[in-house]
């Protein structure tokens, strides 16, 4: 028997939420795959910022992602690849929530509405780059019918990080 999924919205960042995302991934479990530890306030207000932009430009971001009663839990949206190793130029769709808030199915529900956005603004394919450990993230890729296209050795951290594609 599958398993309902919640009710969730997702909605441009505000200024606001970098606050939020500050105080829901100040948690070394969130972050365990992310760095391993809490970024400053800075690199949020950076982060909702810039999705701003991408939204404007490109018609998808990261999104924050709130729940049924409007509460945020996370962020799921979508963004260019922009770093010189991995699937550079492409669109990649990814989500991060507070410890809290895991294991309700919130990022599944949103990341199939992220599909339906990016589809609609008119992109063919889409990437997630998932932390070979991170069982969590690899098993919502399958829930969305990814499949494993590469693996690479992330640079700084030097582990082994997995490539899922899906064509839209």
């Amino acid at each position: 028997m599958t398993r309902a999924l919640p009710v969730v919205r997702l909605r441009v960042p505000t200024h606001e939420d970098a606050v939020v995302w500050h105080r829901l991934f100040a948690d070394p479990e969130v972050m365990e795959f992310q760095g391993g530890r809490a970024a400053e306030l800075s690199v949020y207000e950076e982060l909702t910022a810039r999705q701003r932009r991408h939204d404007a430009e490109r018609g998808f971001c990261l999104w924050t992602l709130l729940d049924g009663e409007d509460e945020v839990v996370g962020f799921t949206g979508a963004q260019p690849w922009e770093r010189e190793w991995g699937p550079t130029g492409e669109t990649e769709i990814g989500w991060r929530l507070g410890r809290r808030f895991w294991g309700r199915g919130y990022v599944t529900a949103a990341a199939r509405q992220t599909l339906e956005r990016v589809r609609a603004a008119g992109v063919a394919d889409v990437v997630a780059m998932v932390d070979a450990r991170n069982a969590r993230s690899i098993a919502v890729t399958r829930r969305l019918g990814m499949r494993l296209a590469e693996t690479y050795t992330t640079p700084v951290s030097r582990r082994e990080g997995h490539c899922y594609r899906l064509a839209l």
